[in-house]
């Protein structure tokens, strides 16, 4: 018995030291979200092999990659390749006549989803409002006892 409590605290004891180790990620970072697949012709062809697709590039200020606060950096469409994850600026003249030929609208293909744009910002607020809302003062409402 006292084995398996010496060998249970040495366990605990070590992953305790392992979680203190991570870190929530903080800070600034570069979203590539592929918006259209582009036909694998050899117009599209790069010269690795692979075939570019169109892609929106921002950046973003975020918590633990799952929470972003606000937009550093408005969307744009850029080439991408999926494969090795490179994304390729793309003159604007180039730009328009690929949009033109794909029959795409560049301003549907730009746009962010709801969560990026505001969804993380409205559950912080509701988070800072509970932390708020714990700490205010409460006072039980006086009982009087009476003699029935």
């Amino acid at each position: 018995m006292k084995q398996f409590v010496l060998a249970f605290t040495i366990i605990v004891s070590t992953s305790n030291l392992i979680f203190a180790k991570a870190r929530i990620p903080i800070g600034e970072r570069v979203v590539l979200n592929t918006v259209h697949d582009l036909p694998d012709t050899d117009e599209f062809k790069l010269d690795n092999g692979n075939y570019l697709n169109l892609a929106t590039l921002h950046k973003e200020f975020n918590i633990a990659y799952i929470l972003p606060l606000y937009i550093t950096q408005e969307p744009k469409l850029v080439g991408y390749d999926e494969k090795t994850e490179r994304y390729f600026d793309l003159p604007e003249s180039e730009l328009k006549q690929l949009l033109l030929t794909q029959k795409l609208n560049q301003k549907d293909l730009i746009g962010l989803p709801f969560y990026t744009r505001y969804g993380a910002k409205l559950i912080v607020i509701l988070f800072v409002a509970f932390l708020i809302w714990g700490n205010l003062p409460y006072q039980k409402p006086k009982v009087t006892p009476t003699t029935v």
